[in-house]
Formats: C-alpha cells, structure tokens, sequence
C-alpha cells in the first residue's frame, strides 16, 4: 500500500514540533540529529513548495506579480 503525501500544513505542523523538541534540550545527541536531518528535508520540500505555488500564481496572473525576491 502507498503511503500518503503529507500535506504543506502537515510538514510544517511536523517542523515545528522538531524545533520544539531540540529547542527543549531533553533529546539524546543521536535524537537531536535525527530531527536535524527530518527538519533539513522537510524544509527543502516546503521551499519547493513555496517556489512551485509562487510560479504557478505568476503564470494565472499572466507574470503581473512580482516574484518574492524581486518585491520592495
């Protein structure tokens, strides 16, 4: 069976509890790398998210808005 996609909130939801967790300082050093590496992951995913949703919004407004690292 295929395992479900987790969505752009479930990601984030997941980030967030990892930096809460390691911001604690109760994990074992092998646990806080372990967090590290899922949150570095996850944070490249909702990056690309973000850039995706970004180009998508620029081609339905016919290149109207200005892309994030252009606005003032």
């Amino acid at each position: 069976m295929a395992k479900r996609q987790q969505t752009f909130e479930e990601k984030l939801l997941a980030l967030e509890e990892m930096v809460q967790k390691m911001e604690n300082g109760n994990l074992p050093l092998e646990d806080t790398l372990k967090c590290y590496e899922e949150g570095i992951r996850l944070s490249r995913e909702l990056n690309a998210s973000l850039s995706d949703a970004e180009k998508r919004m620029l081609e339905l407004s016919g290149s109207e808005l200005l892309p994030m690292e252009d606005a003032p």
